[in-house]
């Protein structure tokens, strides 16, 4: 049975190679990324994706999702790219609490349907980020700190099997596979939809406060003050920039999720740098919190590097802040802690908690002239910073050639490839970082 029998399995469309329009469906948001699959499906419904794996079982191929093309490696010769955008509904349910989504369904609207009723769900800073790829992988955000990873406001999960049946997994149902894919990434089984709790955010108050870049030292110092101590609720993060044709810059991103007038107060510290060229700082909704940052919100060419810091002392300072940014566009460094390194009340699911209390993130353009300088530049800052970085890295965070097995501890690992083999034998499935290599 041929590829070409995709077209009358399902209702959604099918895309070989050659076809008008397949290179821009298999294009990923990382535009730098290439995809040589052997088709592209856009599911129209859940049926099309079980129809889907059930050809792919019987032909011994693998499928790969990816919703928005959010963290794909390009490391999927022959797959089927099974895309998922479609499958977008949002209801929320004010009354309990709990937001269920399709699995094509993106943050900003989430977010906007749930600010509706002064609620939030544990989104990212992106809100064209996909729902169901984030929080596979964890999934931590503006409000982390205070409510912990994305993956464990799950409750439940509609999805297809690697065997090509749909399922409802739920902590009741099948508490093994519901740990696993929650935090785990999607290696055991393709998510239609999630439920999951939403949280009460009457108030939240954010924004960026941007410097010339001779204010580096000053922000980092206050950026290190409000980090240390700082109650849950408030979330800062340190942007170093190098952008083309810009001089740089350096800003301090924060959200506080509580009453504006102590939101200002935390962070009063920030009027003792002078010389700002942007401050946004104000009263927002959920729904506006990708403003803080104003990341693209569309594909572009990226290579990026993400670590976990140990302290900031003062290695890091003379590799990461004394020095310049480029070739690289962007240094970026989250404060932690707080929720993200307890265990939940109800439990975890396979991310668990993260002790380190600070991540790194490098950014640099993802274009063939400048990518080897690029890279070097990433190797020389980790290199820099030897013991100050564990090694470990959030699911999120992985780039193209990284592995899975640096996301989680040796025992978690191995209980995730467990679970796979015993799930997949046939490797029907395949995330874009795989548990199994």
């Amino acid at each position: 049975m041929g590829i070409d029998a995709l077209r009358t399995a399902v209702r959604g469309t099918v895309l070989l190679p050659g076809e008008d329009d397949f290179e821009q469906a298999a294009r990923p948001w990382n535009t730098a990324v290439r995809q040589p699959v052997a088709a592209v499906v856009t599911a129209a419904d859940a049926d099309d994706i079980a129809r889907v794996v059930r050809h792919a079982q019987r032909t011994g191929r693998t499928v790969v999702t990816q919703p928005t093309g959010h963290g794909a490696t390009g490391d999927i010769a022959g797959a089927i790219l099974l895309r998922t955008g479609l499958l977008d509904e949002i209801s929320v349910d004010p009354d309990r609490r709990t937001a269920r989504v399709g699995s094509g369904a993106q943050w900003g609207r989430v977010q906007a349907a749930a600010a509706a009723h002064g609620l939030t769900g544990l989104a990212g800073s992106n809100p064209v980020v996909g729902v169901t790829g984030y929080t596979l992988g964890g999934g931590f955000g503006w409000f982390s700190r205070a409510h912990g990873w994305a993956a464990n406001a799950v409750t439940a999960l509609e999805i297809v099997d690697a065997a090509g049946e749909r399922q409802r997994i739920s902590a009741d149902t099948d508490p093994e596979l519901f740990w696993a894919l929650r935090g785990g990434g999607g290696d055991f089984g393709i998510v239609t939809a999630l439920e999951f709790d939403l949280f009460e955010l009457p108030q939240l108050y954010g924004g960026r406060v941007s410097w010339p870049a001779d204010r580096t030292a000053e922000a980092f110092e206050t950026f290190t003050a409000l980090t240390t101590g700082a109650p849950a609720e408030l979330s800062v993060w340190l942007q170093r920039y190098q952008l083309p044709g810009a001089a740089p810059t350096v800003a301090i991103d924060f959200a506080f999720l509580g009453d504006p007038a102590e939101g200002r107060a935390l962070t009063s510290s920030l009027d003792t740098i002078a010389g700002a060229l942007t401050d946004t700082r104000g009263a927002m909704t959920p729904d506006r919190i990708g403003a803080i940052t104003a990341e693209p919100t569309d594909p572009t060419p990226s290579l990026s590097r993400g670590e976990l810091l140990t302290d900031l002392g003062d290695a890091v300072v003379k590799t990461i802040i004394e020095a310049p940014v480029a070739p690289l566009l962007n240094i970026q460094i989250r404060g932690l802690g707080g929720a993200l390194a307890a265990t939940g009340p109800g439990g975890d699911g396979a991310r668990g908690p993260v002790t380190e209390p600070y991540a790194l993130y490098l950014l640099g353009l993802g274009l063939p002239h400048l990518a080897d300088d690029v890279r070097a530049g990433f190797a020389a800052i980790v290199d820099g910073l030897g013991t100050h970085i564990t090694g470990a890295k959030p699911y999120t965070f992985l780039a193209p050639g990284e592995s899975a097995s640096t996301a989680f501890d040796p025992a978690t690992l191995t209980r995730l490839r467990e679970i796979k083999r015993a799930r997949d034998p046939h490797g029907v499935l395949r995330a874009n970082f795989p548990v199994l290599e």
